[in-house]
């Protein structure tokens, strides 16, 4: 099969040009997001030109030190995203998300490239950078939505927390409902998209495989085997940020320390 053929300039701003659907619809329907959307499009494509000069280096160097560099500075952000938008303060929580990502993405990054592919250069630019910010988009997104639940479920909820403790269960069980429901908050929209794959989406690892010239089997497989390494990688994620956070989230009573998060 045929590599994809390359995207000219003029081409790609025709792709730009689809913008003026959304952005027609937005001022019709006075939803305000006229300015968000060609802000979120700019740092987009700003950030994937940037990324794509960091990718060029990487994969001409390919040294392991600089590749496993690089996984970490995507941990780094992805876990500055994370507290953007869960509203933890940075200094308290930093640490315990850096280390949810860094066993659940990290560890799952090894084993895929290791096990799964079975590559004998496990920390070449091809798989660790690559399988790596696939691994961690994934992560940020459900982690994101569950610590999010998980804080707000307790504070929207305080009182049957309290309840709980009062009946004279001990913190990690009063804790399990408000962490059950989270867990499943996060976990139960990527289940969902796993569930149609094939039949309403071709994904994306695929999809690109397929385009690169890769036969449709092999593409397949990887991407099975991509989608089963993301779901456990999530997994791991959510569960140990939330129970990372909630170490530092309580005080010695069990009540929820107030001060530790941003105000929305």
């Amino acid at each position: 099969m045929e590599a994809a053929p390359d995207i000219s300039v003029l081409r790609l701003m025709a792709a730009f040009g689809l913008l003026l659907v959304p952005v027609a619809l937005s001022v019709f329907l006075k939803m305000g997001i006229v300015r968000q959307l060609f802000v979120s499009a700019g740092r987009m494509t700003g950030q994937l030109f940037l990324v794509s000069i960091v990718l060029v280096y990487l994969f001409r160097w390919d040294n392991p030190w600089l590749n496993i560099a690089w996984v970490i500075v995507m941990i780094f952000f992805a876990c500055f995203s994370a507290m953007i938008n869960s509203k933890l303060s940075f200094r308290h929580f930093f640490g315990p998300v850096f280390l949810s990502y860094f066993l659940g993405a990290g560890l799952l990054l090894v084993f895929f490239n290791r096990v799964i592919v079975n590559y004998e250069n496990i920390f070449t630019a091809r798989l660790m950078v690559v399988v790596g910010g696939m691994l961690l988009g994934n992560s940020l997104n459900s982690t994101i939505i569950g610590i999010s639940h998980f804080y707000e479920s307790i504070k929207k909820d305080n009182k049957r927390y309290l309840y709980l403790l009062s009946l004279g269960a001990n913190q990690s069980e009063a804790l399990l409902p408000f962490f059950r429901d989270a867990f499943l908050a996060a976990l139960k929209p990527f289940m969902a998209n796993m569930a149609t794959m094939g039949l309403v989406s071709l994904p994306g690892m695929m999809t690109g495989q397929i385009l690169g010239g890769a036969n449709p089997e092999t593409a397949i497989k990887y991407q099975i085997a991509i989608v089963l390494a993301i779901f456990t990688a999530v997994t791991i994620s959510v569960a140990l940020a939330v129970y990372f956070t909630a170490r530092r989230a309580f005080n010695a009573w069990g009540i929820i320390r107030e001060d530790l998060f941003r105000k929305r």
